[in-house]
């Protein structure tokens, strides 16, 4: 013999069936938040103040906001598409790169892992335009260099971005403006490109002695006028030793973090 809910037991039911997936809902999104303000530093602001794009270079204003961007930032581009590759630059990431390298003669890339973006600064710089970038080759993984306070994971991760012996830009027309150069970074010399440089993009090991290091010579390296990008300014649990080093760099120079993006912008003064 069975018995079937009466009207009034099945409303319950629903309504226990609700709150449920309210509950799920919610504590969904109440996570989504926490984790959010975790990566800000426990609900503090990061340190970097946030501008768009244009803040950085007046090639991204939009003169018309509701069409978009104009041919003035027209650039010929390769997706990420579906590939996997730790700590790669999203495609706006890229565009971004892609824009500034339309105006850059000599361009230095501190991490070449695919060489994504040493390709799309030799496809979209004018002609003539250098594109030297640094890495370690596969050969050389026991010269890494770790500092005391490093975390292993982003020695781990530089390694893993230091496979590659053939890049995106091998085999192209634009491979005779790159200049590929193997080496740890630490011990790398940049005095013959001090001063010299439109166009830097930090984005090597992202280990804290690293970032500092490399970035001290970034600043040596950039012309008067020119631009120093870092990626992966991505908070203190996901990208520890950039954000710190990063943080500390921005109090005493006015480093800007791009809207949207995990790209870090300083320009040198004229």
């Amino acid at each position: 013999m069975s018995f079937a809910p009466s009207p009034f037991e099945w409303i319950l039911i629903a309504i226990v069936l609700i709150e449920g997936i309210a509950i799920k809902v919610i504590s969904r999104h109440w996570n989504s938040y926490r984790r959010a303000k975790r990566e800000e530093g426990r609900g503090k602001p990061w340190a970097l103040r946030r501008v768009p794009a244009e803040t950085v270079d007046r090639v991204f204003a939009t003169p018309a906001p509701k069409l978009g961007h104009t041919v003035s930032t027209e650039v010929a581009f390769i997706s990420i598409g579906q590939t996997a590759v730790v700590g790669a630059p999203s495609d706006y990431e890229s565009w971004i790169l892609a824009v500034l390298a339309r105006q850059s003669s000599m361009m230095f890339e501190f991490g070449t892992c695919t060489g994504r973006t040493t390709y799309l600064w030799a496809r979209n710089s004018p002609p003539g335009a250098k594109v030297i970038t640094l890495t370690l080759h596969p050969d050389q993984l026991d010269t890494y260099r770790r500092g005391a306070n490093d975390r292993s994971e982003d020695e781990a991760d530089a390694l893993k971005e230091s496979a590659f012996q053939t890049f995106v830009y091998t085999g192209t027309d634009v491979e005779h403006k790159v200049v590929q150069l193997y080496g740890d970074s630490k011990a790398f010399d940049h005095r013959p490109y001090q001063g010299r440089c439109d166009l830097i993009f930090v984005d090597g090991s992202h280990a804290r002695s690293y970032v500092e290091s490399d970035s001290q010579k970034a600043l040596q390296m950039v012309k008067p006028g020119g631009i120093v990008l870092w990626h992966d300014y991505r908070g203190p649990h996901r990208s520890g030793g950039v954000f710190h080093a990063l943080n500390a760099l921005g109090s005493k120079l006015p480093l800007m973090q791009i809207e949207g993006t995990s790209l870090v912008a300083y320009r040198a003064p004229l």
